[in-house]
């Protein structure tokens, strides 16, 4: 039996230190997807402990490390979702009317990263959920679909469209940054 199947079945028995050892595994991953998504430190750690008393609830139902891994990156990506619909501070706009972030970048620009998540997080809610699913938890399109409920062509889409609008906008402020 693998150290996560213990864990789980232990948590399934009301071992509390068994769960707080699943919480340690999986809390990096649950954190850094909400503050990547949600961009505020507070509400990701708020989003992070909603998550866990879920699965604390959802423990018996949970039958496989696998299952377990799954269900926490699922149930977090949808709490994201939740949470930013509550708090509708991001417009819906479309792709093309994104401001330009203020602050020029190039190519030996130190704080291009820094460039990047500011553009990543302009970009509407769902696309940008794909955006982060895809290169900061790189998984492939087909588990991107099964976890947002949206066809892999429309995933891809996202991805397409996503990654043109970043290039676009990088490109403008390399091309600026040079005038």
């Amino acid at each position: 039996m693998h150290r996560a199947e213990e864990l789980l079945a232990r948590s399934a028995n009301a071992d509390s230190s068994a769960f707080a050892e699943l919480i340690r595994e999986y809390q990096a991953m649950v954190f850094s997807l909400a503050y990547h998504f949600l961009h505020d430190r507070a509400e990701a750690e708020e989003l992070a402990q909603e998550v866990f008393l879920q699965l604390h609830r959802a423990l018996g139902s949970i039958k496989s490390a696998a299952h377990l891994a799954s269900w926490v990156r699922k149930t977090t990506v949808h709490r994201c979702i939740d949470h930013a619909r509550r708090r509708q501070r991001r417009p819906q706009v479309a792709l093309e009317e994104i401001a330009e972030p203020a602050a020029p970048a190039c190519h030996s620009d130190p704080l291009l990263a820094g460039t990047l998540r500011r553009l990543v997080a302009a970009l509407p809610e769902k696309p940008r959920l794909v955006v982060i699913l895809r290169y900061q938890e790189d998984l492939e399109p087909a588990e991107i679909a099964g976890m947002l409920g949206m066809s892999v062509n429309t995933v891809k889409s996202h991805l397409r469209r996503s990654l043109a609008v970043l290039r676009e906008k990088l490109a403008r402020q390399a091309k600026g940054a040079q005038t």
